[in-house]
């Protein structure tokens, strides 16, 4: 099976955190699911960078991430794919980015989180970030 490494962004503005809806995919069981933006660690790219460029590439958003904004990784099986998510909070001074891949966002309270239908892999950082930690 294949494995999947990638990162992911907590970004956070004010009290709210950023959700962003995938587009329709390549596995139906993705297709519109909510997430954190991100993608794949490229080879020679820290976790930092990965997410740095990706979100520029994705959102024309920039910031500044560190090793230690690292809140959490998460293992998941896909039918298709094993994926390992390294997550990191991201703290923006604007609300202010471009929706380049996605089809839709909202900026939603912690406890607000639940109330989409996010991707299995991201439900534990969900769940975590609610206080509702294993």
């Amino acid at each position: 099976m294949k494995k999947t490494e990638v990162v992911a962004a907590i970004i956070m503005y004010e009290d709210k955190i950023l959700c962003m809806q995938r587009n329709k995919g390549k596995y139906e069981y993705m297709s519109y699911k909510y997430e954190f933006p991100g993608g794949k660690i490229e080879p020679g790219e820290t976790r930092a960078q990965a997410l740095q460029r990706e979100l520029i590439e994705e959102m024309a958003l920039e910031v500044d991430i560190r090793e230690e904004d690292y809140y959490m990784s998460v293992e998941h099986m896909y039918p298709d794919f094993a994926l390992t998510m390294h997550s990191f909070i991201c703290r923006v001074e604007s609300q202010t980015f471009v929706r380049k891949e996605h089809v839709d966002h909202k900026w939603l309270t912690r406890e607000e989180l639940m109330s989409l239908d996010w991707a299995p892999a991201d439900l534990p950082i969900v769940r975590r970030l609610q206080g509702d930690c294993e």
